[in-house]
């Protein structure tokens, strides 16, 4: 069976047992026998089925009229001409007669029935498929679902009717309403003509409501409620004249940038003015339920208006960054204006309530920025207790192609109702220009529309005609209350257009000629409301003006006072400024590390706890006991391994009050089986026990997250969070290493270059797994290079990318003693070599420098070769920022030494760009330094496990054999 005849069946299951349940009383009660349809479903039996219970009944109306329910009794009158029921009794007709009238009365009945399921066929047609219908495009010429075709199932014409079995003459006969839609108010019953001009008025006017996909009754019912009820789109004539206030603001700073910059980029808001209004409505609407954070992601589009009119930055910060002249005063690039991000606490005039707005900077990668509002937003929400995320909330604005286009959008929504990933329902706002660039929609995206990825998440999706600002009004209000109830995502599409290119020195005629005709002729959208709004004596044409020109005023006293400005303050566009971590000249304080050393009690105490089950009755699986007692081992003979090593870190820093999230992909287990730090009954479903949350009575909380198989998302989204706070530990860990290709987008536009474009600050780490393992280019390297590249080398500023191991996870002489960790001690940037040749220095003929797995490849080698009174082996812990100095120790301690730089990655990747100029700055040239390690390659590592072993031994052999040596002088 098809679509629509499921659907069919359906109603007429639930339609027909509320007619038996209405009409039948006592004696047509649905029936306990069913049929079984091709659908599934069971249903009664249906009336066309149901002549032996009519009959029944209709003997027995015979007999006593009272017997019957009494539309049933007004029925069999009507067969027996209306006549008086006691004439009806005495004069019974003969058993033929009974039968034709018998008869003719069932098939009336069916006939009913019939018309009744096909009314509420058609509104249930309007409810699912009205917005392909809706007129949304302000100028008049697309399709907003990219199709023409208009539903058969919909009433558009006459002729449709008969798509229903229903013909003209039904127009004003009187339905039944079902109690799935609101048209009728507090009637029941409304004449099919005003059932379907109300149903046009709900679903195919300015607004198209698509929300008939979400599984949750109740949630279809709120919806149906807000848009179906009649007269729910009325304002006040105070709230037309505020809208209209917000209107003009927003229109009038956009003219007042183009007649003030006329040949400079601006991405414009033209063509969707009614944003401003929109977010201020969203905005003031959550206020009043309780919200006073915002934080909000957006695309560079109307940014500049949304600074000024939203978040209402000081219009002469925002003029003077115009001027080609202006000095930096501080650190950062300062970025293009339409990309920086903006803080801001004020009162909401319209609640008079408290609320700061918060809009993230962002780079030209349109969506990268969601997930990293969406941590933030988890941030703030985690650290105020506000656990259902009433006093925090996200708004995110999108352009319809990057909507539609860009994966990190599924990302962000599919992280939307996890866990520990949930803000608790996000409004995304939508300005559908109807292009992109210059590409068609229609080759852009294979969705009717560009917010369809939405509904993964079953959000319903408000799409509404930009050009009609009370439309979009009560949309945004209908959003927001949505995000209140519900806590769950919500889409509102403004449908549209951009008045000039994509930017205002591009010439869009080019490639959309029809498009850019129209949109010259279009007629602006605050010209058409004000002419409205007078119309209906809302506003008159005094008041009108007056309103322009005081605005007009304001941004000219700005435009004046920022030609006073002559230095650049980018910290005044922070989004999210850390509080008390800069000093108090401005500078960041330093980030050198300090003693890090911890007492012994304290070692030992983490220790047991990562050893053992802290909760009573909880079972957990007998391998993991057995890792347990070998973790429990370690502790006792003061050794411990990564593993135990990282719960001591985290442990430590959990006592001093410091938030730890490690965030990741089977991160609570570990990737290789190692970590285990969330245990799990093996008895009861979805209990388990996190020994660090028992460590100690006021610590910390420690949260420890599996994350959904994304790394783009995710690793944003960490970020996001970790700008919220300055003192808490924030991990990323990625499967393995090269998994961070996927999240290279985050990387290189918010870790690396953040501080330098926007003085934003983030103290995320990333766990990388690292190492030659043989297993084959795809897990084998996770890129040092990159990083390396990209790193500043400011020795103030502690690394944030940690290679992590694979195999020394296990590998017996990968151990520290609790010596090394005690107080007093601190990060040792270089490791260096204690061992037998260190007694001699002089007499040491080699010292190889390295960093990483390969420094127990080259410990075995030489022991191998009984060479430990001759080569010295120094690990580089630290790469980026360099410790030249420590280097310069070892260098100054071994004079006859020649040096070497062996590592494990071919001579193309790893460390090698890196190291060489900084080693040749150390040594001024006065001995060489030879490179040892894998030649170049374009893959990162063999998929052949024999020709790794080769190559490895090949390397090893050279790291040794000076006399036999094949590198190079670096």
């Amino acid at each position: 069976m098809n679509q629509c005849g499921m659907l069919s069946g359906l109603l007429r299951y639930r339609c027909t047992a509320e007619i038996f349940q209405r009409c039948g009383g006592g004696w047509m009660k649905p029936s306990s026998r069913a049929l079984s349809s091709s659908t599934g479903l069971k249903v009664p039996v249906r009336l066309s089925s149901s002549s032996s219970y009519m009959k029944e009944m209709y003997l027995a109306w015979q007999g006593d009229h009272n017997s019957v329910h009494e539309s049933w009794d007004t029925y069999f009158r009507n067969i027996h001409g209306s006549r008086p029921s006691g004439e009806a009794s005495e004069r019974r007709p003969s058993t033929l007669l009974q039968g034709r009238a018998l008869s003719h009365s069932l098939d009336t009945t069916q006939k009913v029935v019939e018309d009744h399921l096909a009314v509420h066929s058609l509104i249930r047609a309007y409810q699912i498929r009205g917005h392909h219908v809706a007129q949304l495009d302000p100028l008049g010429i697309l399709e907003a679902d990219l199709d023409s075709f208009v539903p058969s199932d919909l009433i558009t014409t006459i002729d449709k009717l008969g798509f229903y079995g229903l013909n003209e003459s039904d127009l004003d006969r009187s339905f039944q309403l079902p109690s799935t839609t609101f048209i009728g108010g507090q009637e029941s019953m409304l004449p099919l003509r005003e059932i379907i001009h109300r149903l046009e008025i709900s679903y195919c006017g300015h607004v198209g409501v698509e929300f008939m996909f979400i599984n949750n009754v109740e949630q279809c019912q709120w919806i149906r409620q807000k848009f179906e009820s009649p007269g729910v789109m009325q304002f006040t004539k105070a709230e037309k004249r505020t809208l209209l206030a917000r209107l003009i603001r927003s229109t009038r700073f956009e003219d007042f940038l183009a007649r003030k910059w006329s040949s400079e980029k601006r991405f414009g808001l033209e063509g969707c003015e009614v944003l401003i209004p929109a977010l201020k409505t969203i905005i003031d609407k959550s206020s009043a339920g309780g919200i006073d954070s915002v934080i909000m992601g957006m695309p560079h589009r109307g940014r500049l208006n949304v600074l000024a009119n939203v978040i209402r930055k000081d219009l002469n910060q925002i003029f003077c960054q115009f001027d080609p002249n202006l000095e930096a005063a501080d650190e950062g690039s300062g970025d293009v204006k339409y990309h920086l991000g903006m803080y801001h606490e004020r009162i909401n005039r319209e609640t008079d309530k408290n609320i700061t707005l918060s809009l993230m900077a962002n780079p030209s990668h349109l969506e990268a920025v969601d997930p990293v509002v969406q941590g933030k937003t988890k941030a703030e929400q985690f650290y105020r207790g506000d656990r259902a995320g009433k006093k925090v909330m996200s708004i995110l604005m999108h352009g319809d192609a990057a909507f539609a286009g860009q994966g990190v959008v599924y990302e962000t929504f599919h992280l939307s109702e996890l866990p520990s990933y949930t803000t608790h329902g996000t409004i995304h706002v939508v300005v559908n220009n109807q292009i992109g660039f210059t590409t068609d929609p229609r080759v852009a995206r294979s969705s009717p529309y560009p917010t369809d990825v939405a509904r993964v998440v079953n959000a319903p999706i408000f799409h509404v005609n930009a050009d009609d600002p009370e439309a979009v009004m009560y949309v945004c209000l209908v959003a927001a209350e949505w995000r209140s109830v519900f806590n769950k995502d919500v889409v509102i599409d403004l449908v549209c257009y951009r008045r000039f290119g994509h930017n205002e020195m591009d010439e869009p005629i080019f490639t959309q000629p029809l498009m850019y005709k129209q949109i010259r002729q279009q007629e602006h959208v605050l010209k058409k409301y004000s002419r409205k709004l007078i119309a209906e004596g809302a506003v008159t044409l005094q008041e009108f003006e007056e309103e322009i020109a005081k605005y007009d005023k304001i941004c000219e006293e700005a435009y004046t006072s920022s030609k006073d400005e002559k230095i650049l303050h980018i910290r005044h566009w922070l989004d999210s400024p850390w509080p008390e971590f800069f000093t108090s000249t401005g500078e960041p304080q330093s980030m050198s590390c300090p003693p890090t050393g911890l007492d012994e009690e304290v070692l030992q105490h983490i220790g047991r706890t990562a050893s053992s089950v802290p909760l009573q009755d909880f079972k957990v699986h007998p391998g993991l006991s057995r890792i347990l007692r070998s973790r429990a081992d370690l502790v006792t003979s003061r050794q411990l391994d990564w593993a135990l090593g990282e719960y001591m870190a985290f442990g430590s820093l959990l006592k001093d009050g410091v938030h730890v999230r490690l965030s990741g992909q089977d991160v609570e287990r570990g990737t290789f089986s190692h970590r285990h730090h969330v245990l799990h009954h093996q008895e009861v479903d979805k209990q388990t026990c996190v020994p660090m949350n028992h460590l100690w009575p006021n610590q910390a909380p420690y949260t420890v997250c599996n994350s959904s198989l994304s790394e783009y998302g995710v690793l944003g989204f960490e970020l996001g969070f970790a700008m919220a706070n300055p003192n808490a530990l924030i991990l990323w860990e990625a499967q393995f290493g090269d998994f961070h290709n996927t999240a290279q987008c985050i990387i290189d536009q918010f870790i690396s270059s953040g501080q330098a474009k926007w003085v934003r600050n983030n103290g995320i780490v990333l766990l990388l797994p690292h190492g030659m393992e043989g297993m084959g280019p795809e897990h084998s390297s996770a890129r040092p290079e990159r990083f390396l590249q990209m790193s500043n080398d400011d020795p103030d500023h502690i690394p944030l990318i940690i290679f992590t191991p694979k195999s020394l996870l296990r590998h017996p002489e990968a151990r520290s003693s609790f010596d090394d960790l005690t107080e007093g001690t601190t990060f040792r940037r270089l490791i260096a070599d204690d061992g037998l040749a260190n007694r001699c220095p002089g007499d040491v003929k080699r010292i190889i420098f390295c960093t990483g797995k390969v420094f127990y490849d080259l410990t075995k080698e030489r022991k191998l070769h009984h060479m430990e009174n001759d080569v010295i082996i120094i690990r580089l812990e630290q790469i980026s920022p360099f410790p030249f100095d420590l280097v310069r120790v070892e260098l100054d301690k071994y004079p006859n030494a020649e040096l070497v730089w062996c590592q494990e990655e071919h001579k193309n990747m790893g460390y090698y760009d890196y190291v060489r100029p900084r080693f040749l700055a150390v040594v001024a040239n006065r001995k060489p330094i030879w490179y040892v390690g894998r030649d170049p390659a374009a893959a990162p590592a063999t998929g052949n496990k024999s020709t790794h072993i080769n190559e490895l031994k090949r390397f090893m052999e050279t790291a040794f054999n000076l006399s036999t040596f094949h590198g190079r002088n670096i």
